[in-house]
């Protein structure tokens, strides 16, 4: 039940996400979007460490492994994002970022030796029939797009999805609040880097009221607090699990915009709602049920002082 929590509530703040960026895209640049978002997630989580004095976690750092999650989950994705969206719509980007669960899963497959069942890959292949519903099956504007932004879109799905089966299978038992860090400040220090680099800076326009909300929410909820969820959901579940989150975002996306925008929903996105809930499930199932049992047996062990 915990990991169906943190995938909805992932997906209610990744919902916005998209938007944001493309706010702030034309005031700050792809990365300088990177630097805010990463900075500020980072400040977040650090200001978490202290106030429950988390210090010893810092101990035994796998900083290799811990390097290349942070460039393949945090830098060149976003930065790949907020370059896509620079061409294409935050919509259009958000339903391509929805193709990370097939990715991810194919990744697994290829490179990490995950065999998926008939019926995981029977609830990927709904999910994403889901999503084609969601766009009212109006494949061809996809192809009338950007083929740049289109491009680096898949690319950031592409370094999510082997960053999140490499996160499974080599930072299994480091800290979550850890992981979640130190991806955001290789992010920030990357960023700042290519924007050192290239000479791009911010104007202006990124001290309005739309642009600081814009940071905070991307910076602190989409970036920090968010990624606490997503780790979690790796650790605890799986690395397909969590990328299930993608189909979910722009089912949110939707949300949102009815509730604070009164705009419409039409009914094709419901029944695309209902198939990427089923694939959801169908996908996640013994994942879900597996990370259940496993909590269950180690709480037995507790109260029986075995660990």
């Amino acid at each position: 039940m915990k990991l169906y929590l943190a995938l909805i509530t992932l997906s209610l703040i990744w919902g916005t996400s998209f938007y944001f960026i493309k706010i702030l895209v034309e005031d700050l640049g792809p990365w300088g979007i990177v630097f805010v978002r990463c900075t500020l997630g980072a400040i977040t989580l650090f200001l978490i460490i202290l106030a429950q004095r988390r210090f010893t976690m810092f101990r035994n750092i796998p900083w290799k492994s811990l390097l290349l999650v942070g460039i393949l989950n945090a830098l060149i994705p976003w930065g790949l994002i907020a370059i896509s969206e620079t061409t294409i719509s935050s919509s259009l980007a958000s339903i391509v970022n929805a193709t990370t669960p097939i990715w991810t899963s194919v990744i697994g497959v290829l490179f990490f030796s995950i065999a998926l069942s008939f019926r995981q890959w029977f609830g990927v292949i709904i999910g994403f029939i889901g999503i084609l519903v969601l766009i009212d099956l109006n494949v061809t504007t996809l192809f009338q797009e950007d083929l740049i932004g289109m491009g680096t879109m898949i690319a950031a799905t592409l370094c999510y999805g082997f960053s999140s089966q490499y996160t499974k299978r080599h930072l299994q038992g480091i800290s979550v609040m850890m992981i979640s860090l130190v991806t955001l400040l290789v992010g920030a220090i990357g960023s700042l880097l290519i924007m050192l680099v290239t000479g791009s800076q911010p104007s202006v326009g990124v001290y309005s009221l739309d642009a600081i909300v814009a940071m905070i929410g991307l910076g602190v909820f989409g970036s920090g607090l968010a990624y606490l969820l997503f780790y979690y959901m790796i650790q605890k579940g799986s690395a397909e699990f969590a990328t299930f989150v993608t189909y979910l975002v722009p089912i949110t996306a939707m949300f949102w915009g009815w509730f604070l925008l009164d705009e419409r929903i039409p009914a094709h996105a419901i029944f695309g709602l209902i198939l990427i809930l089923a694939g959801v499930y169908l996908s996640t199932r013994k994942t879900a049920r597996r990370a259940q049992v496993t909590t269950e047996t180690t709480n037995n062990k507790k109260q029986r002082g075995i660990v």
